[in-house]
């Protein structure tokens, strides 16, 4: 039988007679081919009738972040039911040793009855052996284990509860010869190349260029000294709004301006103590009856700094130098400057000595690193910063000073009823506002418009 075949086919036919079936991988390495060779050899080997292929699939298990924090650590629930081995404690020691981990620890161990929480104090009813989960963590560990080899319901309770474990489905191709590719004779048949042939234009994949904007201004605060802080994109009221000592009923905390989430509360969003200094702060300073339910809402964060005050409240540095970086929500009309949906970063400085001349000092080296050389500040209001500051940077293209981040230093309103002791500098803006000034970009939007052509011609910005 006479068939012209391409010396990739012929390869792939000369492998699979010595040894079948065999894997995609397995072949790369049988025939010295590529993963893309090998793909298309075999398909076209298909279409001709010489080749089989069977797809199975099989189901792997990992851990997940939390699950390799449990397995370093221990399950929530354990560390909490350890804690009250030497007697009953009040919900706020517990948090600081649990942190994040309190709130499910607690619901889940009262839910199954291992401790009693009334009388304001969190105290021991019984430690069971092993909790549901612990076996499959172990047996998980940090390789991956298929879906035979693990106790069911012990994984499923882990499978319920967020990141824990990764299911993974694993595809695998098994290929064989058929029949009629047994009498195919290989020699002399080697298929011609039209060299004159259009070849195929090709897109190398890149990067957005907006996310170069954000890997850039990553690189440059961690070259200032910064460390990166990460926090939800959904935050309760009180940590986006109260603790920055904004009104309950300022503007901006209308619906038409923020995005709250509809019949969902936050619980053990900050500590009493916390709690009932920003309530002392609003009801001195601004006048008014303060109430704790609307703390409770929860919302779309709205900036970055709801991520900084908690990190800062939690930690009280002495000196700390940190930065946000992320998606923010506003509920506002998009426009050829506004969206619904950006990028914000801001950064913090937290020192004894620190001034609002420090601070003006940073922002002019951050932007000299980012390219832009023409600053200057200009003097403003935000609602948690005194003094406070507008910077201006000057758009040659356009011929004039544009505004773009704002800076100031948290008012005492803000940092005292958190036990914040020290001066702690703030600055920050919208990503796409940069971006707009270093791609020549008018329109906002044009970010987001998913045009092929310019994503593709944009050239890097350094």
């Amino acid at each position: 039988m006479t068939q012209i075949l391409h010396d990739i086919e012929k390869r792939i036919i000369t492998s699979l007679r010595d040894n079948s079936p065999q894997t995609s991988h397995n072949l790369e390495i049988s025939t010295g081919l590529s993963a893309d060779q090998i793909r298309r050899g075999v398909e076209w080997l298909k279409l001709k009738g010489f080749a089989n292929i069977a797809e199975s699939q099989s189901v792997h298990y990992i851990l997940g972040k939390n699950g390799l924090e449990s397995l370093e650590n221990g399950l929530p629930e354990r560390r909490l039911l350890d804690s009250l081995a030497n007697g009953p404690q009040k919900p706020e020691s517990l948090q600081k040793v649990l942190g994040d981990a309190f709130g499910p620890a607690v619901g889940m161990a009262r839910k199954n009855g291992w401790i009693d929480t009334s009388g304001g104090v969190i105290s021991l009813n019984h430690i069971p052996t092993q909790l549901p989960g612990e076996k499959s963590i172990k047996i998980i560990s940090k390789s991956s284990i298929s879906e035979g080899g693990i106790t069911s319901d012990d994984l499923q309770h882990l499978l319920r509860r967020p990141d824990f474990v990764v299911q993974k489905v694993v595809k695998t191709r098994d290929i064989s010869l058929t029949e009629k590719a047994a009498s195919l004779e290989l020699s002399g048949n080697d298929s011609a190349i039209d060299v004159e042939a259009q070849a195929p234009r090709i897109h190398i994949a890149r990067n957005h260029p907006l996310k170069d904007v954000i890997n850039e201004i990553r690189e440059t605060f961690v070259t200032l000294g910064f460390s990166e802080i990460l926090g939800a994109l959904s935050q309760s009221s009180f940590w986006n709004f109260d603790a920055l000592f904004t009104p309950q009923d300022h503007p901006a905390r209308e619906m038409q301006d923020t995005f709250y989430l509809d019949g969902v509360r936050a619980e053990n969003f900050a500590s009493k103590k916390q709690i009932s200094n920003v309530e002392r702060s609003h009801r001195n300073g601004w006048h008014y009856t303060w109430n704790a339910a609307e703390s409770a809402r929860m919302v779309l964060r709205t900036h970055t700094t709801c991520v900084t005050i908690k990190y800062l409240a939690e930690n009280q540095p002495d000196e700390a130098r940190i930065f946000s970086l992320g998606r923010v929500f506003r509920n506002e009309k998009v426009s050829y400057k506004h969206l619904v949906e950006f990028n914000q970063v801001e950064g913090v400085l937290v020192g004894s000595g620190a001034t609002l001349r420090n601070l003006m000092g940073i922002q002019k080296e951050f932007y000299k690193r980012m390219g832009l050389y023409k600053v200057k500040f200009w003097p403003t209001f935000f609602p948690y910063t005194e003094p406070s500051l507008q910077t201006m940077v000057y758009n040659d293209r356009l011929g004039k000073w544009v505004e773009l981040f704002g800076m100031g230093i948290f008012r005492p309103e803000v940092t005292k009823p958190l036990g914040i002791t020290k001066p702690v500098l703030a600055w920050g803006g919208g990503i796409e506002r940069i971006a707009m000034l270093k791609y020549g970009i008018d329109d906002v939007r044009d970010f987001y418009a998913n045009d092929m052509e310019w994503l593709r011609s944009a050239s890097r910005c350094r």
